[in-house]
């Protein structure tokens, strides 16, 4: 395959061969769509290769519960017969009846420097939704917001964390060609384990309204009964953000299956008022180092090669992400986000992790922005989603749901 850093000379002989854009049909083709980025990325230091084992999953339509209410479709573009690109189309219904649009979603877009190609594909994936009555094509998303999104902008020159994208810089400019224009922006955070030491950040909480609050670990002993309640107040808590997809009971239980490996004691806490659940926050340690060393493969023939590559390096591993913390809109203003993201920041330090990321935040989240810039934390990569019309390209893009609260 040609670089996707080639000569101008030879993209415009790759641009002189017709680009055919076909779905995802036999295995050969899977293989192909999970094995395209490994091949256009190999040259890029700071991407992280997913598991492929994840990936299969993730196109199991038998298997991952996103498919019991929702479907998606895996397109891949050819020139010359070798795959210059890639791109999955996804109705997702929950979506749209939860936010009453007809919005289409594309994700998995990997593609050569090459406006053509990302033309066809675009063109693929907006014809696929177009005979579902979608008015809208926002991405990228995969499957849903619940999941990996968002088009990296800015920090190129930092490794993704754990669950976060990474592209190479002249994918915004593919995308914005093929007609799209921003939807919403997200922000990723950088901030030291010691902010709950920061006395700007104690003052805010006013004396008094503690009362009737109780911060307590997840208790890892009863994992399903915590799992549940943590359904329950992410459903509630995040519902009025933009873009936001209710989970189901069986997606939320494959992502805490898929977390529990991982997750440490100590780094998850759930606040309750007057007993009732109120919010949480969860972090993980970030082996995006250690998914690198395994390089998308934990076993090759048999041998779990990449498994002892990431067992080894998941020792060096000194970073959080903190992927979720919010509270129930009847219980905000109290200050329970900032108690939280304190009880966080004491059991990190505790812990022996120096540095959070906090991501995705939206920017348009003025408070929660606000108290990331008191704690001293400092923006260090942007996220953009975009948003064109299926067809024709002229047409407004119809309202949604949502306030922009994280």
């Amino acid at each position: 395959m040609k670089s996707p850093h080639a000569s101008d000379d030879a993209r415009e002989d790759m641009h002189d061969i017709a680009c055919e854009v076909a779905p995802v049909r036999t295995r050969s083709d899977r293989s192909a769509f999970i094995g395209f980025p490994h091949v256009l990325h190999r040259q890029e230091p700071l991407w992280v290769p997913p598991l492929r084992g994840d990936q299969r999953r993730l196109m199991d339509r038998r298997a991952h519960p996103f498919y019991e209410f929702g479907e998606a479709e895996f397109f891949l573009a050819r020139r010359d017969g070798r795959v210059v690109g890639r791109v999955a189309a996804v109705h997702n219904p929950n979506h749209n009846r939860f936010h009453g649009s007809k919005d289409g979603f594309f994700g998995l877009f990997d593609c050569v420097d090459d406006q053509s190609a990302a033309d066809a594909l675009f063109t693929a994936a907006a014809s696929w939704l177009r005979a579902r009555q979608l008015v809208t094509l926002i991405g990228p998303v995969v499957l849903s917001t619940n999941y990996e999104c968002g088009l990296l902008t800015e920090g190129f020159d930092l490794r993704p964390a754990v669950e976060m994208p990474y592209n190479p810089p002249y994918y915004d400019r593919l995308i914005r060609d093929c007609g799209f224009t921003t939807a919403t922006e997200m922000l990723a955070w950088e901030l030291p384990t010691t902010v709950h030491e920061d006395r700007k950040l104690t003052r805010l909480l006013r004396p008094g309204s503690e009362r009737g609050i109780r911060i307590r670990p997840l208790d890892m002993r009863n994992y399903t009964a915590e799992t549940d309640l943590i359904k329950e107040i992410y459903n509630s808590a995040w519902e009025g953000n933009w873009g936001f997809s209710p989970m189901t009971d069986r997606e939320f239980d494959a992502l805490a299956r898929q977390l529990r490996p991982i997750l440490r004691p100590g780094l998850g806490a759930v606040a309750e008022v007057d007993g009732k659940p109120a919010g949480f926050v969860l972090a993980v340690p970030d082996l995006a180092p250690a998914l690198a060393a395994a390089n998308g493969r934990l076993h090759t023939w048999g041998v779990p090669l990449g498994l002892m590559r990431l067992l080894r390096a998941r020792r060096r591993v000194d970073r959080l992400r903190v992927m979720v913390l919010g509270v129930r809109e009847e219980y905000r203003n109290r200050g329970i986000e900032l108690r939280l993201g304190m009880e966080l920041s004491r059991n990190a330090q505790r812990l022996g992790y120096p540095v959070m990321e906090a991501s995705w935040m939206l920017a348009d989240n003025r408070r929660a922005n606000r108290t990331m810039r008191l704690a001293g934390a400092r923006v260090i990569k942007k996220y953009r989603i975009c948003q064109r019309p299926v067809e024709p390209l002229g047409a407004k893009i119809p309202g949604r749901r949502g306030d922009g609260r994280t």
